[in-house]
């Protein structure tokens, strides 16, 4: 909870994984390795990691407006409308990374349960995920324009298996500001959003 104290927005960009492996595995690390053993679904950052996040988030918000209401009692009348999402999730696009088993599902499925999770289970945050096409530093030149496009599904099917979708890529440093971009643009809340340059 102290983590989140005074905070208004977050931008959510971490995973378990290095490359296709955990990163109890890849790193040689024996406490993160032994941790994966004892508890398996306990660390799991796109999953547990972010739903605690969230909920330290809401309950911040949640304890803020109650002081605000407490010392203004007029402002319980007035509804103020979010003018920045609250939470940013930095996801990977379907056609980004190639889709490997974990011990819980595939990479791809922990990826698509944790967005949909942000925006069901935490309603009253306003949030947005950004589904990020295939990182390119050395072929795709620095500040593009950004490209949106919502991500949809059809029979289960994400979007991101259309032919023309492998070919998108964006430099790392406009992914970057495509997260800070995504904090002040309200028509995105609510939806998860491949990006591309």
């Amino acid at each position: 909870r102290s983590v989140m104290e005074g905070c208004d927005a977050v931008i959510w960009c971490a995973t378990d994984f290095n490359g296709n492996q955990p990163r109890a595995v890849s790193g040689f690390n024996v406490a993160f390795l032994f941790r994966a053993v004892t508890v398996p679904d306990k660390g799991r950052v796109e999953i547990e990691g972010l739903k605690n996040m969230l909920g330290a988030l809401k309950q911040e918000r949640t304890e803020r407006e109650q002081q605000q209401r407490q010392s203004t009692p007029a402002a319980t009348t007035q509804t103020s409308k979010n003018k920045i999402n609250n939470f940013v999730l930095v996801s990977t696009a379907p056609e980004a990374l190639p889709d490997f088993e974990t011990p819980f599902g595939n990479f791809i499925g922990l990826k698509r349960q944790g967005e949909q999770m942000m925006l069901t289970d935490f309603p009253s945050l306003s949030s947005v995920a950004l589904q990020m096409s295939k990182y390119e530093d050395n072929f795709v030149e620095e500040g593009k324009e950004l490209q949106y496009a919502v991500a949809t599904t059809s029979d289960g099917e994400e979007d991101g298996s259309n032919d023309k979708n492998w070919r998108r890529k964006i430099n790392r440093r406009d992914a970057a500001r495509a997260a800070v971009d995504a904090l002040t643009m309200p028509e995105l809340g609510g939806k998860v959003v491949q990006v591309w340059t």
